[in-house]
């Protein structure tokens, strides 16, 4: 049986990977993805598809997670809530950039498509 790390794991190999089709094979039908690089919010996998094959065109494109601290809290029976930082990465006119975000995830275990709700955002310079 698959755990929620698995599920996030998972994630980040299909983003490494330039897999959308098992990226977006790990959002339910009626997912909401608050993205970290738009200001919109997708509710349907079309929206989701779009916003990750936009996300994959760019160069050296990459996200890894931090594992400290990653927090996995029991909701429910099947539901988890998942929360820490990740960094991305990718290059813009030929200069590699990254970029500290935080995200938070809702699975649904019981489900062949577990990621029910999925928000990240960059972390904000400290004032």
């Amino acid at each position: 049986m698959k755990t929620p790390e698995d599920i996030l794991n998972c994630w980040v190999a299909a983003v490494n990977g330039k897999d959308i089709e098992t990226l977006v094979g790990l959002y339910g039908e009626n997912a909401v993805l608050l993205p970290t690089f738009s200001n919109r919010m997708f509710k349907d996998l079309k929206g989701i598809r779009e916003y990750f094959q936009r996300l994959s065109q760019r160069n050296d494109l990459g996200v890894k997670l931090h594992h400290k601290p990653l927090m996995v809290q029991p909701i429910d029976l099947d539901k988890y809530a998942l929360s820490g930082v990740y960094c991305w990465s990718f290059s813009i006119d030929g200069e590699l950039f990254s970029f500290e975000a935080r995200f938070s995830y809702i699975l649904d275990m019981g489900l062949t498509r577990p990621i029910i709700h999925h928000h990240s955002s960059q972390i904000p310079r400290m004032i």
